[in-house]
């Protein structure tokens, strides 16, 4: 008899451990708490020893068909071009590839045999109660059912990580900035498309990021810890009001205009999650859940499918499940220590803290 797993999250990570697992004989459930896959955002990054891993799911090539090519533009107040670069032709960038992060998330869809994974939106976990042979689980529609094992692949603020581990802020790192992205299509940027365009301050950073047909905008600033609700979209608004209400440069009042009048607004804070393990029982946790980079490091996406697939083959290569996740723990901790460390020099550039490290920032660019 097939063992039963359930993953929560379909994203990178779930995705990617759905199509291991069910590779590998599991019986694969995967529940997410969205109504669709979550396609939105701007793009991201394939990388490292994630390009070996799509070659081996065969989707090398239909990632490569959707690589998105684009050219970076850091403006002054005036909307002076002060330096261009494309980011695909920098030594330290070749061989990656750049995709619409809804790109990325429908090809890793597809490849998943519905027949036999049972992929379902609109649900999420609520209750989870380990036993000796099983993990007991409670839905949100009310239904219960028994695995063999579950695995959190549900992101940075991860359900699975807060009832098995504890809650996310004996894990969390914060890195004293926080972010909001808001779509901006409709904001004029006298740019072709597929351009990003960056102004920069000393501890701020304004974004409109233009992809296919529409456009983000993000707005990064560097704060102490704020008293604030992830929930609570009216009170980021007021946050955001307050950082850049005041700032009539570049393009800053338009893009804060359409951030304060947007009801899909994504606002979080600059964070890391550390744990000294990423397992529990007969739970594991992945992708960001586990370990959230920032997107500061370039990393997470890459991370999410690399530590998925790697849990998935220490599963499949060992009998015993302890030793499928000891294996999980040592033999990838040390390289994602190694890129969340990354975040430092990330911050430094995108949110420099003093007028020397802002013309630093600028000039590195325009190398």
């Amino acid at each position: 008899m097939k063992q039963q797993v359930l993953i929560s999250g379909a994203s990178f990570a779930g995705l990617t451990l759905a199509y291991w697992l069910n590779k590998f004989g599991y019986q694969v459930k995967v529940v997410e708490r969205g109504g669709s896959l979550r396609t939105g955002g701007s793009p991201i990054d394939v990388r490292g020893q994630a390009l070996d891993i799509v070659r081996e799911m065969g989707i090398w090539e239909a990632i490569k068909a959707k690589e998105f090519v684009h050219s970076i533009e850091i403006v002054n107040a005036q909307d002076e071009t002060l330096a261009t670069v494309s980011i695909n032709e920098k030594t330290e960038y070749l061989g990656d590839i750049e995709i619409h992060r809804g790109d990325l998330l429908e090809i890793l869809y597809g490849i998943i045999p519905k027949n036999e994974v049972d992929i379902e939106f609109g649900n999420s976990i609520t209750t989870l109660i380990q036993h000796e042979d099983r993990v007991e689980v409670t839905f949100e529609n009310g239904s219960k059912n028994n695995f063999d094992f579950v695995f959190g692949a549900d992101g940075a603020h991860s359900i699975v990580r807060a009832l098995v581990f504890g809650k996310e802020n004996n894990f969390k790192q914060f890195f004293g900035a926080y972010f909001a992205f808001a779509e901006a299509g409709h904001i004029a940027t006298g740019r072709p498309r597929d351009t990003g365009i960056v102004y920069r301050e000393v501890g701020k950073q304004v974004v409109i990021y233009q992809f296919k047909d529409a456009a983000n905008a993000a707005l990064i600033f560097r704060a102490p810890a704020l008293d604030w609700d992830h929930r609570n979209q009216q009170q980021q608004k007021q946050l955001l009001q307050q950082y850049f209400g005041e700032n009539k440069h570049w393009k800053v009042p338009e893009i804060l205009d359409t951030v304060l009048r947007t009801d899909k607004l994504y606002f979080d804070e600059v964070c890391q999650i550390h744990m000294s393990t990423w397992t529990k029982g007969r739970v594991a946790l992945v992708g960001d859940a586990a370990h959230a980079p920032s997107f500061f490091t370039g990393m997470g996406t890459s991370l999410a499918m690399q530590g998925a697939t790697l849990l998935a083959k220490a599963l499949h290569a060992n009998e015993d499940y302890h030793t499928a996740f000891y294996n999980y723990n040592a033999s990838f901790r040390p390289y994602v220590e190694s890129v969340q460390a990354r975040i430092t020099h990330g911050l430094k550039v995108q949110l420099p803290e003093s007028e020397e490290e802002l013309e630093a920032s600028i000039s590195a660019w325009s190398m």
